[in-house]
């Protein structure tokens, strides 16, 4: 976990520029969506894989988080849209609903 911390601090400070984007919006439901659908998918993955339920839980996190960071750092290229720290609270909310929708399911 500290090695993945790490990295993301790394990769985040090159960021070539930042979103100046609002809190709401069609792309924000998209994004929490998202990643509400790509936590529960890799939570329910990961325990068709023989994981525990407690690991299944956070490879559903980390995958869905993970591929909220990439999305934003594919956005902070000079030809994207720019760094949003909002839409990444955005996949971190999404995700971590994920989650507990998926944990409910499987009480």
């Amino acid at each position: 976990m500290r090695v993945f911390l790490l990295l993301a601090a790394f990769i985040l400070s090159g960021c070539s520029h930042m979103a100046n984007d609002q809190w709401t919006g069609q792309d924000k439901a998209q994004h929490f969506l998202a990643s509400a659908m790509l936590s529960a998918a890799g939570n329910e993955y990961a325990q068709h894989q023989g994981i525990s339920r407690d690991r299944s839980a956070a490879v559903g996190l980390l995958f869905s988080v993970s591929l909220g960071a990439g999305k934003e750092w594919w956005d902070s290229r000079p030809s994207g849209s720019g760094w949003s720290w909002k839409d990444f609270a955005w996949d971190v909310a999404g995700a971590t609903t994920g989650f507990a929708v998926w944990q409910l399911a499987h009480q």
